[in-house]
């Protein structure tokens, strides 16, 4: 049977600059079944759902809905959900759990301070702390949005649970449903595809170790998509895997050619030019949906600038 996935998958498309861009996420449980746009067409209740979307709109935030892997059917309302926040920009990363039994709540928040980096109204609203637990995988499987998220993400999630693999989540969408097995990491941001268990569970060790692991790694959620590549393509070059150890000074240009700058923690930078492709030959963007190129971030060259003078500690 031919998939979205089997086509970008045979076709070799590239996976880097293809994350969904959030500085921030925002992530609430809801059990049950998922509809195609699951903040209002799930059991949630969808004037809540409508009423968050309007909230987030512009701040940085994103929102999507999560649930426990497995059996997901909803005999009832939960009495207690699980929420997490997360900031993913370089510097101050940082990642906040708590738990309501009134989802309404979350319209107490100050959404422009959470896209801002700012997690107080997150704690005061919701008695958040910051999560102190294994790294989170969030995998999408709603297959209401593409089949394959179903076909192949909730195998997956499944197969990690089954395995001891902790703080795996099922999630409503991450983009991208041609290179699904699709999963975010928390709390650093990155996003990957066509990931298999044993790949994921490399990626969560490398997590814990503060490390970001390239290899099937889509990007950055903190940047716009020319920036995920630019920044991958550093991360290679300069085989600098410390999560916190690159960020992304700016973006410059726009469609079809950027330059990006990114900085080193210790002073280096690097300049990186990138292109906007198109995806040949045609394919599917989505399963069921027409043929179509879609836009890839090509990296043409990658240029260190300088490399900063470290004082050493004077001695006595």
């Amino acid at each position: 049977m031919s998939t979205c996935t089997t086509a970008s998958r045979d076709l070799d498309e590239p996976l880097a600059g293809t994350a969904a861009t959030a500085r921030t996420w925002l992530l609430l449980e809801q059990p049950g079944p998922w509809g195609p746009k699951a903040l209002t067409s799930s059991h949630l209740d969808p004037a809540l759902g409508r009423a968050l979307e309007a909230a987030a709109e512009g701040t940085g935030v994103r929102i999507a809905l999560i649930r426990r892997p497995g059996r997901h059917a909803d005999c009832r309302t939960p009495t207690e959900r699980q929420v997490y926040v997360a900031h993913t920009v370089p510097g101050n990363v940082w990642l906040h759990a708590a738990t309501t039994s009134a989802p309404e709540r979350l319209l107490d928040l100050d959404f422009a301070a959470l896209g801002m980096g700012e997690p107080h109204s997150f704690d005061s609203v919701l008695q958040g702390r910051p999560h102190t637990g294994d790294p989170l995988a969030f995998v999408c499987t709603n297959g209401r949005r593409d089949r394959c998220c179903a076909l192949l993400g909730r195998p997956l999630a499944a197969e990690l649970t089954a395995s001891g693999v902790h703080g795996v989540w099922e999630v409503t969408h991450l983009g991208g449903h041609r290179f699904s097995p699709t999963l975010l990491v928390l709390p650093f941001g990155y996003a990957y595809g066509r990931a298999q268990a044993a790949h994921v569970k490399e990626v969560l060790q490398a997590v814990r170790e503060g490390r970001v692991v390239v290899e099937g790694c889509r990007g950055s959620s903190a940047w716009e998509r020319p920036a995920q590549a630019a920044e991958l393509a550093v991360r290679t070059a300069a085989q600098e895997y410390a999560a916190g150890a690159l960020t992304v000074l700016r973006t410059d240009g726009t469609a079809p050619r950027w330059e990006v700058t990114v900085a080193h923690t210790d002073g280096r930078l690097w300049h990186v030019v990138v292109a906007q492709g198109a995806s040949l030959p045609p394919r599917p963007e989505s399963c069921g949906s027409a043929l179509g190129s879609p836009a890839r971030m090509d990296v043409v060259s990658v240029r260190k600038l300088r490399t900063a003078v470290v004082a050493h500690p004077a001695r006595c």
